[in-house]
């Protein structure tokens, strides 16, 4: 399990995301491993700029998205992560038609605050974006 003090199957992220933005956009959690988590995205029309290819903002939200939920995978029961600071640097243009993996791995996970940094590739590999993620720790409070 690593890092993971929770587990979360993909099919169970599927469900509690149905009908938010993530699932709006096809994001879907692939796998865990011991340090990561790893998720996709296509690239069609619901993700792309005028000029055909992936918009900015669609990454950043892949990035906010497997960033926060792998913050509260690090986490006991009872306590949650709430996005402090994102950022990302795109490198390479996504055409539409294709499709981008994010993997995330933490940088820094400490009692008040996570550091995670996200990268993602297109479908021939090329590293497309580079996303950093803060969160700051706190306890979920009643109900």
């Amino acid at each position: 399990m690593g890092i993971w003090k929770r587990a979360l199957p993909p099919e169970v992220f599927a469900k509690n995301h149905a009908a938010t933005l993530p699932a709006l956009l096809g994001i879907r959690l692939v796998e865990w491993g011991e340090d990561y988590a790893r998720a996709t995205m296509p690239v069609d029309d619901r993700h792309v700029q005028p000029a055909g290819i992936l918009h900015g903002g669609a990454s950043v939200v892949l990035a906010e998205t497997i960033g926060s939920v792998c913050g509260v995978m690090a986490l006991e029961e009872g306590w949650t992560v709430v996005g402090l600071e994102v950022n990302a640097n795109h490198l390479a243009a996504v055409p539409k038609g294709d499709s981008v993996e994010a993997v995330c791995r933490p940088l820094q996970l400490g009692r008040s605050v996570q550091v995670w940094q996200i990268e993602m590739r297109r479908g021939d590999g090329r590293l497309s974006c580079v996303s950093r993620l803060t969160t700051v720790v706190r306890q979920v409070r009643g109900g």
